[in-house]
């Protein structure tokens, strides 16, 4: 089944030539069954690479996806144009003076990790959004720094500052071979991953509320189960694309600032080899996962979620 999208927003034409299934909004109103209603609250500066990431990992499930685009009220993003933000983004005052209701939510990640979560402009207006996914969201998935965010707002597990920054592609550890967030998962998966702070095994584990479900001995905790809240947290980046640390180690070199070569990522650890993308289809597999846990568990009615 396919993702449904304005056919006038970039991901559309992207993950047509892609082969991804995309429906435009006047042709899936016309079928006469619901599609699950998916949010993205993006806080990434490039929002439409963020966009098209997300969209084509949750556009190849076999379900019919109504996707939405969400963004902070106040804040305002310098690196997408603000037509863009204008015609397909909606404050999330405006959503949730609407009341309506979504099946899923994923909040992004946001280039702020350096900051306490209370000096982040708009935390105040997160910690809205937080207990607003009690009430009006089935499932929740937090990545990267969202994912620390909520963890952080829901137990108080801390994120602590890294003296160099884990980057590069990392093997993990599967916990739970039995979690229906890792069906079809191998024993170990490869993960991007690109991060300033880390989340300490020791604190989840503390938290009789949380499930481990993916980690490693190089990088720490990487994604986590909260059944209570319903949520997933992931502190890496299944989303990304094949160039994605690569774009970030280039930008980073040009800037002259002081950056270590991606580790596990470059063919011989040499930056001028295309990196080969070891995570595809578990990325792929893990959304589709979370996407049919929703698809199994939430309510046909929508003013039934959150009851």
């Amino acid at each position: 089944m396919p993702i449904t999208l304005p056919e006038t927003l970039p991901a559309f034409d992207v993950l047509s030539a892609e082969g991804v299934m995309v429906m435009g909004e006047g042709r899936a109103k016309s079928q006469e069954i619901r599609p699950l209603r998916i949010a993205l609250l993006n806080l990434m500066p490039k929002k439409i690479q963020t966009e098209n990431q997300f969209a084509r990992l949750i556009g190849a499930t076999p379900l019919q996806i109504d996707f939405q685009l969400i963004r902070m009220s106040e804040h305002q993003t310098k690196n997408t144009a603000a037509e863009h933000m204008e015609q397909f983004y909606r404050p999330f005052n405006a959503v949730k003076a609407s009341g309506e209701k979504f099946d899923g939510l994923i909040i992004t990640g946001a280039p702020i990790e350096h900051l306490p979560f209370d000096e982040v402009t708009y935390w105040d207006e997160l910690k809205e959004v937080f207990a607003w996914t009690q009430t009006h969201v089935h499932s929740t998935f937090g990545v990267c720094w969202g994912g620390m965010a909520m963890i952080n707002h829901f137990h108080g597990v801390q994120k602590y500052p890294l003296e160099h920054k884990a980057f590069g592609l990392f093997q993990q550890d599967n916990l739970a071979p039995n979690s229906p967030y890792l069906r079809g998962f191998s024993d170990q998966c490869y993960i991007p991953v690109s991060r300033w702070t880390e989340m300490r095994q020791s604190e989840i584990d503390a938290v009789p509320d949380l499930i481990p479900l993916l980690g490693s001995d190089e990088t720490g905790p990487c994604l986590v189960q909260d059944p209570k809240h319903r949520a997933l947290y992931i502190f890496n980046h299944f989303e990304y694309d094949t160039g994605t640390l690569l774009e970030e180690y280039q930008r980073d070199v040009e800037a002259g600032k002081e950056i270590i070569l991606p580790k596990h990522y470059f063919p011989d650890d040499n930056p001028a080899l295309r990196p080969i993308n070891r995570w595809r289809s578990h990325a792929h597999l893990l959304y589709g996962n979370w996407i049919n846990e929703i698809y199994q568990t939430t309510y046909y009615d929508l003013d039934k979620i959150g009851s």
